[in-house]
């Protein structure tokens, strides 16, 4: 019985500690593109079509961060 204590205090110690650095991960991605908003933001576009590049260059990161990831992830 000890044993199956153990084991689920182990488990639970295990997912509060997952959860907490998914937490973490989540809100330091935030920031990031938050960051990179802001820039956008701060720069006053003369344009639309300057904004609309600034939009799309910054979409293009993203994608392209979202393919590293998804290669990282099945190898």
């Amino acid at each position: 019985m000890a044993s199956i204590d153990s084991s689920n205090a182990f488990i639970k110690e295990f997912q509060e500690r997952f959860e907490k650095k998914t937490r973490e991960n989540e809100i330091a991605l935030l920031e990031h593109w938050k960051a990179q908003l802001d820039k956008i933001a701060i720069m006053r576009p003369d344009s639309i079509a300057s904004l609309q590049a600034q939009i799309t260059r910054m979409t293009e990161m993203m994608a392209n961060r979202i393919r590293v990831l998804k290669k990282e992830w099945n190898g």
